[in-house]
């Protein structure tokens, strides 16, 4: 299960967010995400553990927990909505 881990400090390392989900089982990764031109955290992060009863006992355990002065948001990832904007070729006229 995908796991989205937001209003995280901004100091927050990878290793740090798997720790805090570790203690609710097994964690297969933990990310956080970081701006691609500075290297800074966003304040959001997954975590991708394989035990869906173990993530949603760490969703429930950590989820508004403090962390760093903030309150954790945690919750199961939601799939990114596809774009639907129609798809195929563009453009018509003579194929020659």
């Amino acid at each position: 299960m995908d796991i989205y881990v937001g209003n995280l400090p901004f100091e927050v390392t990878d290793s740090e967010l798997q720790q805090l989900f570790e203690k609710h089982g097994q964690v297969e990764s933990a990310r956080v995400v970081t701006d691609r031109d500075t290297g800074r955290a966003k304040g959001f992060g997954f975590v991708t553990m394989n035990n869906k009863t173990e993530a949603e006992a760490a969703i429930a355990a950590i989820n508004g927990t403090d962390m760093g002065g903030r309150a954790l948001r945690v919750n199961e990832s939601q799939p990114k909505p596809r774009d639907n904007r129609g798809g195929g070729r563009s453009g018509g006229g003579k194929r020659w």
